[in-house]
């Protein structure tokens, strides 16, 4: 039952990405665990820890996007232990971003932590990254 729990969160951590690439953040913050534990890692900034920051974050983010869609996204692998489970994907979409009407291609790195919650699957964490391409060595140095 958890694996099929498990699956639908996943489904519905696509469903939310793409209604961020809509501008909706409202199903993307649901994904996450009530508890002040959470964390999350986006492109458009630092680290969110704590629900508050986390919804103020996807709330950030979604205003970023509008017009898109998620169009695939490839699994790299999952983890699953009793109440704990990690997603690593890449997502695919296009969506018009910032102030530009051209739509534009997207493309994250994505590792999602799931922690079963009253038979729930919740996330816990999630970074996202536009790193999906090999980068030279000195792209981790900070400018």
């Amino acid at each position: 039952m958890a694996a099929e729990d498990l699956d639908r969160a996943v489904e519905r951590s696509h469903r939310a990405v793409a209604a961020v690439f809509r501008g909706d953040p409202g199903p993307a913050t649901a994904l996450f665990s009530e508890n002040d534990d959470v964390t999350l890692g986006n492109p458009f900034g630092p680290y969110a820890r704590g629900r508050k920051e986390v919804e103020e974050t996807i709330a950030r983010a979604a205003s970023n996007y509008r017009d898109g869609d998620v169009t695939g996204v490839e699994l790299v692998a999952t983890y699953v232990s009793d109440g704990l489970a990690c997603v690593v994907e890449v997502e695919r979409g296009h969506a018009k971003v910032g102030g530009s009407d051209q739509t534009a291609t997207l493309a994250l790195r994505v590792t999602s932590l799931f922690r079963l919650e009253h038979d729930v699957w919740k996330l816990v964490h999630r970074h996202a990254d536009p790193i999906t391409t090999p980068r030279p060595a000195a792209s981790v140095i900070s400018q």
